[in-house]
């Protein structure tokens, strides 16, 4: 049985991709399909930020991109440079909070020391920052996207927790997107699962599958990565057949493959 990812594949020199790699211990093939590009933004002003600890209480990241900017910065001789001799130091002297194990782990190679990677999506990590957090204190730094949802910074800003947040990426279709689902249909046919990585998926892809599937749509079980992806799906006005309990390769693999039980169908 296919399934198939609209992501990008984890690292394209690496071992196999984990969500391959699980699915395929229950015996389902999965095809990954980028869905999204990004463009960096802001860069000089991120660096600016990031060498001035002094003023923050702490970073909040919840997304790979934002890592994937200031290693950009960070390959500027200078920066590296700075960023190696002090400032790392000092920012490991205050929090740094994540969502989810691809974002601590680019944390963790920029020589950081991530928490709260458990909380999963935005709205635990809410929690989890809140619970460590004093009302007033030094604002944290959130570098994120121009498509960032509004729930951690509600959150906080309820706890009286400030945020300060710069926009780093913008989010844009991959420009290869039409044409692999096309390929994909037309090559593989109609696989019996589609998993979504975020609404931004959503926006980009959801118009094209439909059209490629054509009436046998509701025949597929569409799988969400999480809460907001989920959301997302259902105000598209498609049944969410599943939703990965955490952002992973093994609860979004373990979710399709209950979702396509006889007894679900």
């Amino acid at each position: 049985m296919k399934v198939l990812l609209l992501k990008d594949p984890k690292d394209k020199d690496s071992e196999p991709d984990p969500y391959i790699k699980e699915l395929g211990s229950y015996s389902l093939e999965a095809t990954l399909i980028p869905v999204l590009s990004f463009e960096f933004t802001s860069l000089e002003s991120l660096f600016d930020k990031l060498s001035h600890p002094e003023c923050y209480g702490g970073l909040v990241f919840t997304s790979p991109r934002a890592l994937e900017a200031i290693k950009i910065c960070l390959k500027e001789k200078s920066k590296k440079e700075a960023w190696s001799k002090s400032l790392k130091q000092m920012w490991n002297t205050k929090p740094t909070y994540v969502v989810g194990k691809a974002t601590a782990s680019l944390v963790e190679e920029i020589g950081l020391i991530p928490q709260g990677e458990k909380a999963g999506n935005a709205e635990k990590l809410a929690e989890y920052i809140s619970s460590r957090e004093k009302p007033n204190s030094s604002a944290l730094l959130f570098p994120c996207g121009a498509l960032k949802r509004e729930v951690l910074p509600t959150v906080l800003r309820e706890k009286g927790i400030a945020l300060e947040r710069l926009t780093v990426y913008q989010t844009i279709q991959h420009p290869d997107l039409q044409e692999s689902l096309s390929s994909y249909f037309s090559q593989q046919g109609i696989p019996v699962s589609i998993a979504f990585f975020s609404p931004s998926g959503v926006k980009f892809c959801l118009q094209h599958i439909q059209k490629l599937s054509g009436d046998l749509i509701n025949q597929v079980k569409f799988a969400a990565i999480g809460p907001s992806t989920a959301e997302a799906l259902q105000g598209a006005g498609i049944t969410v057949s599943c939703t990965a309990e955490s952002p992973t390769a093994q609860d979004l693999a373990a979710a399709i493959h209950r979702a396509l039980q006889p007894h679900n169908c």
